[in-house]
């Protein structure tokens, strides 16, 4: 079993900047990527950002806005967001994947975009 918790979520101007943080605990050592997706109200939950190893991959919606990192010793992922514009406003959520149909989710948190 894997645990994630996230933070950081919460209200910022268009064109301001937030960092989430999701960090992972229990089984970890079985988690081969994690990433971050995100559900707006009425759509589908679509990815943002998936790190591995080696990469990293991001929707095209965010490319060149977004940054994705992983602390490996701290067992954290982080998404640095900047010029957010009021459609990133949605429930974010982490993601950590052991197989590649097996995956652990996190409770979510809210990033609400809005003058």
């Amino acid at each position: 079993q894997v645990q994630l918790v996230e933070s950081g979520g919460g209200l910022v101007q268009p064109g301001g900047s937030l960092r989430l943080s999701c960090a992972a605990s229990g089984s970890i050592f079985s988690i081969y990527s994690m990433g971050w997706y995100r559900q707006a109200p009425g759509k589908q939950r679509e990815l943002v950002a998936s790190i591995t190893s080696g990469s990293a991959n991001y929707g095209s919606s965010v490319l060149g806005r977004f940054t994705i990192s992983r602390a490996n010793a701290k067992n954290t992922v982080y998404l640095q967001m900047n010029s957010l514009k009021p459609e990133d406003t949605a429930v974010y959520y982490c993601n950590a994947q052991v197989s590649a149909i097996s995956g652990y989710w996190g409770q979510g948190t809210q990033v609400t975009v809005s003058s």
